[in-house]
């Protein structure tokens, strides 16, 4: 036989035992972390019930979900073991910020530049405008004027249509 026709079986079977290794894996890991649980660990089944681990037997689990309510699961059944931050968060909803110990930064500038010193007094500057004038500013005839110019210009300009006209 050649090894061109031999190859293509030899490339699947190295696929499949690839495929196979990497879920022996993810099967040991958790394995390992259902054998790693201890009473008072948080816990989620794999039908998403949210527990407490009360107690841990050799192929079962007593889980506390609630005041009285006591469940009894195959350990096979659970479906990922959680930290206490991330338990306490989903299910009492309390959010452990770890920025609490942090500095605290202000969201604008205001109160950084903020003194114990009352604010000097200073009526007799005069406010910069920055904005367009108003037309009650102008003089009369000047306002009489622009309006004029802009009424011819709406006049000399061609009006636009939607498409239906001569040109073809």
């Amino acid at each position: 036989m050649n090894i061109v026709t031999l190859l293509p079986f030899i490339v699947l079977i190295g696929a499949m035992f690839l495929m196979t290794r990497s879920a022996k894996r993810k099967q040991q890991a958790a394995a390992s972390m259902r054998n790693d649980m201890q009473p008072g660990t948080g816990v989620r089944t794999i039908g998403g019930v949210y527990a407490t681990v009360k107690e841990v037997n050799e192929e079962t689990v007593l889980l506390d979900a609630g005041p009285g309510v006591e469940l009894l699961f195959a350990k096979n059944a659970i479906g990922a073991v959680l930290t206490d931050d991330e338990y306490n968060r989903i299910v009492h909803g309390i959010e452990h910020d770890l920025k609490d110990d942090a500095d605290v930064v202000p969201d604008d500038a205001s109160s950084l530049t903020e003194t114990d010193e009352p604010a000097a007094d200073s009526s007799d500057d005069k406010p910069i405008d920055l904005g367009k004038k108003d037309a009650a500013d102008e003089p009369a005839d000047a306002t009489e004027e622009p309006a004029e110019a802009a009424e011819a210009k709406t006049d000399e300009e061609p009006k636009k249509t939607d498409g239906d006209s001569d040109a073809k």
